[in-house]
């Protein structure tokens, strides 16, 4: 069966009910005029991901501890949900992303990824599995794990991950590289690459190292550090992804099958000790591709979703981007595919901008990266 009969068909708004809810609205402003925050739920242990259910059957979203739970319309919390996989809760590790199969009406299937245990050493690495949300939406069922980052190399760093389908039904997964610097360039290991399968796991066969010897044939680009957010631009077709530098250096990119984005050869930052990265040249490397976009200095970029919704028409073709360490919302207004204008959103909030999706109502749904972290609801006032 071809990949092209998975075609996502679940996010639109004319489908879905507008999620309600009616908390105290808080109001910041901005250049397109007053933005509305309202808190649909409390309490989640450090949120990290969320996906929207069909037909306003509520959120789910994973908390890093290892928890993943349905937030109501109403905002009721729910009771963590059964069938979830062990993980390994350390550093930057736990349950990580989530998404459901693009054909969820029909097989009920939700991804998750998340840092799994079992390397030499106490080392542990992403994981990706698959289980069935079962008819009370109270466990997965027959969980199975489709993807495992090998070696596992990280004791508590960098493990990405964001999970994207495209149009055709392929599952992107943007891996991070473990804090381990030099594997990024190395074609024999899953550290700091994008990653293409099917949604059983198996390898596409036009993948574009596929045959090569000593080569992970899941690769589909590489050079990247700490992938964080990730979203199909709705206009093009094409998998856009974000990455933490180290000090200095958050990058977007749009990755191309077989390409090299330069990590760590090839950066606009330095060390955390302010000393030069070993294996740096420079910021541009012949052979390498250059950011699509560039932060000199690091925002700590995260979640990331394209606005395309006539609710709130001044956010059109806009990007938006969690910032973790700037503790903001970033917009990028966008013109084609070049990013010709950046604003700064609810640094009053003081929050850790988590993740970023746009609901099926239009309205941009945050989560805030704390012990008593939040799902924000945000709108303009129009």
């Amino acid at each position: 069966m071809s990949p092209r009969t998975w075609l996502p068909t679940l996010m639109t708004a004319a489908l879905l009910p507008l999620l309600a809810h009616a908390a105290p609205e808080r109001d910041f402003k901005s250049e397109e005029g007053s933005v509305k925050v309202s808190t649909l739920a409390e309490g989640l242990r450090n949120p990290w991901a969320l996906a929207f259910l069909p037909d306003g059957q509520g959120i789910l979203v994973t908390e890093r501890a290892g928890n993943l739970r349905i937030v109501s319309p109403e905002g009721k919390v729910g009771a963590p949900l059964g069938g979830v996989p062990e993980v390994w809760a350390q550093g930057q590790g736990g349950l990580l992303d989530v998404v459901l199969s693009p054909t969820f009406k029909q097989d009920r299937m939700v991804y998750l990824s998340y840092a799994e245990g079992g390397g030499e050493g106490g080392t542990a690495g992403t994981a990706v599995g698959r289980g069935r949300l079962s008819a009370d939406s109270a466990k997965l069922e027959d969980f199975n794990v489709i993807f495992r980052q090998q070696p596992k190399l990280s004791s508590g760093n960098h493990f990405g991950s964001r999970l994207v389908f495209d149009r055709d039904g392929y599952l992107f997964i943007a891996l991070g590289e473990n804090n381990q610097r030099p594997t990024s360039q190395d074609l024999d290991k899953l550290q700091g690459k994008l990653v293409r399968i099917l949604p059983d796991g198996t390898v596409p066969k036009d993948n574009p190292f596929v045959g090569r010897d000593n080569v992970r044939p899941e690769i589909w680009s590489f050079g990247h550090r700490n992938q964080q957010g990730a979203a199909l631009n709705p206009w093009t077709g094409e998998l856009w992804t974000n990455e933490h530098g180290p000090r200095g250096g958050d990058e977007i990119n749009i990755p191309k099958p077989g390409k090299n984005f330069g990590w760590p050869i090839a950066t606009h930052g330095i060390n955390y000790s302010l000393m030069p990265i070993p294996e740096a040249r420079g910021e541009h490397v012949d052979g390498m591709v250059d950011p699509h976009h560039v932060w000199e200095k690091s925002p700590a970029i995260s979640g990331m979703a394209f606005y395309d919704n006539p609710r709130f028409k001044p956010w059109e073709h806009s990007l938006f981007i969690g910032a973790l360490a700037a503790q903001e919302l970033i917009r990028l207004e966008l013109n084609g595919d070049k990013v010709v204008h950046e604003e700064r959103l609810l640094g009053e909030l003081k929050a850790r901008i988590r993740d970023v999706r746009v609901g099926p109502d239009g309205y941009l749904y945050l989560l805030t990266d704390e012990r008593d972290g939040a799902l924000l609801k945000v709108g303009l006032d129009l």
